[in-house]
């Protein structure tokens, strides 16, 4: 039965992907957790492993829709892989220390993940959608020419880089708050800028994941098969589909998420 039903969920949550650019980890995670019962330390490692492909398929897509910027990609990779390696190597010490509980603590890290990413993204959206007059003060415009862009990218990469190494959260939604706060992108381009990057920043992390011993490849097959062609369905809908009416939905979704995950500790 959960080897017909978690495919299933996935190909759905493979099309929010596609479509909105929002992480898939901020769904098949906790997804894993509450669905599943499966331990935090096993479902943060194998969402990790089965978002890789997944965005790797998305971000080729928009590749060949010429829906994303390389600049950018290139310019936040260079911090965020460091950055995810430096925190799948917090998670190593963790472990081999044995002094922490892993499990509770990701358990709590990835809510409180979820609930920043979650609040501040509904915050803007809700402010876009009813207060469209009201114009918070703009972040500065980052240009990728200049080396202080360059540095500010980088940073910004390595900080973010650290928390998806440490949870599989955020690979898209907090990068996709970056994008549009200090590169002004619109929303096509956003999107499969988003997932690029991710897709890259992600290939990594499962490096990092794979060698904590945390896998289970009985929950990373099943989730290919469902997400893959839904991401795939999901970048193709992408250009016709309104994203603000979605966006909110799934908030509110995650919302409610990121609340059960901080109150299971």
């Amino acid at each position: 039965m959960e080897y017909l039903l978690l495919p299933f969920l996935s190909f759905f949550v493979g099309i929010i992907v596609g479509l909105t650019g929002i992480g898939g980890a901020s769904l098949i995670t906790p997804m894993l957790i509450f669905v599943f019962q499966v331990p935090p330390s096993i479902a943060v490692s194998s969402d990790v492993v089965a978002a890789t492909l997944m965005k790797i398929v998305g971000s080729v897509k928009h590749w060949e829709q010429k829906t994303l910027d390389t600049e950018v990609v290139k310019w936040l990779a260079f911090g965020s892989v460091p950055g995810s390696l430096f925190g799948v190597g917090i998670l190593h010490f963790l472990k081999r220390t044995g002094e922490y509980n892993l499990d509770n603590i990701l358990l709590r890290l990835l809510g409180v993940m979820i609930l920043l990413v979650t609040l501040l993204a509904l915050v803007q959206l809700l402010l876009l959608t009813f207060f469209p007059k009201f114009h918070l003060p703009e972040l500065p415009k980052l240009d990728l020419e200049t080396n202080f862009g360059r540095c500010v990218t980088i940073t910004l990469g390595a900080i973010l880089g650290c928390l998806v190494g440490l949870t599989s959260v955020s690979s898209g939604s907090m990068f996709a708050l970056v994008l549009i706060g200090f590169f002004r992108l619109d929303a096509r381009k956003l999107v499969g800028t988003d997932i690029s990057h991710a897709a890259i920043l992600l290939l990594f992390t499962a490096l990092g994941h794979l060698s904590l011993g945390t896998v289970d490849w009985s929950l990373v097959i099943p989730i290919w098969l469902g997400s893959v062609p839904g991401v795939l369905v999901g970048a193709k809908i992408c250009q016709v589909a309104p994203q603000r009416p979605l966006r909110f939905i799934i908030y509110s979704i995650l919302m409610m998420v990121s609340w059960k995950l901080v109150h299971q500790v």
